[in-house]
């Protein structure tokens, strides 16, 4: 057992069989089972999700109440912000060094992706700061990290094991076409669609194995890509909404950003997941959890 996975056990050892106790005044045991594990179930999500959590708090924040005219920026404040986060992961072995080293490969292969993007005008930063590459402020970078780091923990908190897992070479070799045609769209053609293909082929059997609390349970890896890019896209709607970025049809007004970009966040996170791998080795099932 890990350590960022036993303090989150330790800690619902002792307080969950009060509540346990209490609840079963007014319910049946089947059914106090059933709400405690998925109580156990957000709590450790929301624990995966702290990295990515904080970040996008401090965007609302932020975005609500930072001065006009500060002598700071709001973007740069962000970017000192995550850095701090990030340092504190690592003094308190939140994080390891293997995995912060992998969230900062993705932290540099997403900054990259934005300066292309924000290039040819897919979007825009509207705000003004000194921490910054071309149109893109370096806090930005964080945002993809979050979702590395959030594979990461997970995979830990959650003791994640595998059936199925198709070869790692060739995960790798799909994550390549997935950013290069993030690029290459704007010339020829998109071939996303044929990515998405090609995702289905390699993880349509894989399943994924993780304990919440009592139980073991499991899901197929595709269902779980989908409901991390559907809040992945809520996330983006939150940045949007702030207007800490924008795409050109939310300049005169902000809306909704459009559906498809959850697609594009799909791929976006089977990069990451790929890079994750490279850390944390899929164990097949059967086999016990790296610590």
């Amino acid at each position: 057992m890990t350590q960022d996975q036993s303090r989150v056990d330790t800690t619902l050892d002792i307080w969950l069989p009060p509540i346990e106790r209490i609840l079963e005044r007014a319910l049946p045991r089947p059914v106090v089972l059933g709400l405690v594990e998925f109580l156990v179930f957000g709590i450790k999500q929301a624990w995966a999700c702290l990295f990515g959590g904080l970040i996008l708090a401090a965007i609302l924040i932020s975005a609500w109440v930072w001065p006009e005219q500060a002598s700071v920026s709001r973007y740069d404040a962000l970017f000192v912000f995550a850095i701090a986060v990030q340092a504190t992961f690592l003094m308190t072995r939140l994080e390891r060094p293997s995995e912060a080293l992998v969230i900062l490969i993705f932290h540099v292969v997403g900054t990259v992706m934005e300066i292309f993007k924000t290039e040819v005008g897919s979007w825009t930063y509207p705000e003004d700061n000194l921490l910054r590459i071309g149109g893109v402020p370096l806090f930005s970078g964080f945002m993809y990290a979050a979702v590395g780091s959030y594979l990461a923990r997970a995979s830990r908190v959650f003791e994640f094991t595998w059936t199925d897992y198709p070869n790692r070479l060739a995960t790798l070799a799909l994550s390549v076409l997935i950013y290069v045609n993030f690029f290459t769209h704007h010339w020829t053609y998109d071939i996303r669609w044929a990515l998405f293909a090609v995702t289905a082929f390699l993880f349509w059997r894989t399943q994924v194995h993780y304990r919440v609390w009592r139980w073991h349970h499991r899901m197929p890896l595709l269902l779980g890509f989908f409901l991390i890019s559907v809040f992945l896209w809520i996330a983006e709607n939150v940045g949007t909404v702030t207007r800490t970025w924008m795409y050109p049809e939310q300049v005169a007004g902000w809306q909704m950003v459009s559906l498809s970009k959850m697609g594009s966040w799909y791929l976006l996170m089977i990069i990451s997941f790929v890079l994750v791998t490279l850390v944390h080795k899929p164990v097949p099932r059967g086999a016990a959890p790296d610590s």
